[in-house]
């Protein structure tokens, strides 16, 4: 057992430390995205599946209530928490629209979209990179091991290259944070 939580922390270890080695512009990138459509009056939609639905709640309620610093709140709206639409929409027209058919309500021009997909290949987060691009609103993929379709689809893509889903999603928790972080340090002063 002991060996077990040892080698789950280096092989986390080792994936944050090929993530900092890696190109951050697109985390930066990402960032500003959200910068940008705050600072226009603009909102952030944020979604994912599982454990990456998990991940949009948080990073939501880390923009609208805080992060580390007192601030007025940050319209960030997670598309995974109202079962109502969810289940009406999955019943009405598929899964695969329980999130493109909110980007169709919801979405604006200069509002950003954030599809957070550890496989790449999320039908519903791809579905809202679609419902998005007609209607102005940027898109942000946040994948795990090759970025799939999620990933060529989207205006900015953060990738984390591993086929492991629990250490991608841990490096993504983390990405989170750095994301809330210079959307905040942004806004201070």
């Amino acid at each position: 057992m002991t060996e077990i939580v040892r080698r789950t922390i280096a092989e986390t270890i080792a994936l944050h430390q090929r993530m900092m080695d890696a190109d951050v512009k697109p985390v930066i990138d990402a960032a500003a995205a959200i910068v940008d459509a705050m600072k226009g009056g603009g909102k952030l939609l944020v979604f994912g599946n599982g454990g990456s639905a998990s991940d949009a709640q948080h990073l939501a309620s880390e923009l609208v209530g805080r992060f580390e610093r007192q601030r007025a709140g940050f319209a960030a709206i997670a598309l995974t928490t109202d079962a109502s639409v969810l289940t009406s929409v999955a019943n009405d027209y598929g899964y695969e629209q329980v999130f493109a058919r909110q980007v169709e309500a919801l979405g604006r021009a200069g509002d950003v979209s954030m599809g957070i997909t550890t496989s790449g290949a999320s039908p519903n987060v791809l579905a809202a990179f679609e419902a998005a691009r007609p209607r102005g609103v940027r898109t942000i993929a946040l994948t795990g091991r090759d970025g799939g379709a999620a990933g060529r689809a989207a205006d900015i893509h953060i990738n984390v290259p591993s086929d492991s889903t629990a250490r991608v999603q841990e490096v993504h928790r983390t990405l989170l944070h750095v994301i809330c972080d210079l959307v905040e340090k942004s806004f201070a002063g």
